[in-house]
């Protein structure tokens, strides 16, 4: 398949010029998470992860989560050969409503992805909104990887049909 990226406009990136292996990034925009009502996070003090081909993947500290209705899943776990090990949370929210494996997080990162140690990063996909700024972000497209689109990155991006071999 013949991938043409898209190029970038005026204060947008191309997710073909992210590296590989992939880039730990804080940011300073803010950060928020919302479902049925509740607000989940709140955060200025995100990190996020940018790799060829991804938009870029949004991890949150836990301090500024509402980790209470966040339970860590025993047996769920899939390794990044960037970040190493990770597990996956599910949320419960007061009235009931369980989303299983939403989040995931690194307890024993590689020493390059260290600052995100036991940081949250989210599936856009699973929540009613997911914000960047004032910007609500459209999930990843497919239903494996957990990227952020906004206006600001341009693919195009792997999740796609066609794109599992990029």
């Amino acid at each position: 398949m013949s991938i043409k990226p898209i190029k970038p406009g005026p204060g947008q990136e191309s997710v073909w010029d992210y590296p590989r292996p992939p880039l730990l990034q804080p940011v300073s925009r803010h950060i928020r998470i919302e479902h049925q009502g509740h607000l989940i996070a709140d955060t200025n003090r995100a990190y996020r992860v940018l790799e060829t081909s991804h938009p870029p993947v949004y991890y949150l500290p836990p301090e500024d989560l509402k980790m209470e209705w966040l339970q860590r899943v025993p047996a769920k776990q899939s390794f990044c050969e960037w970040k190493g090990m990770a597990h996956y949370y599910r949320l419960v929210l007061p009235n009931g409503t369980t989303i299983e494996d939403l989040a995931w997080a690194y307890e024993t990162p590689t020493p390059a992805f260290n600052n995100i140690r036991n940081y949250l990063a989210f599936y856009a996909q699973k929540l009613d909104a997911c914000y960047v700024g004032d910007e609500q972000v459209t999930p990843q497209p497919g239903g494996f990887y957990g990227g952020w689109v906004t206006s600001d990155v341009v693919g195009p991006f792997k999740g796609v049909p066609g794109s599992w071999g990029w």
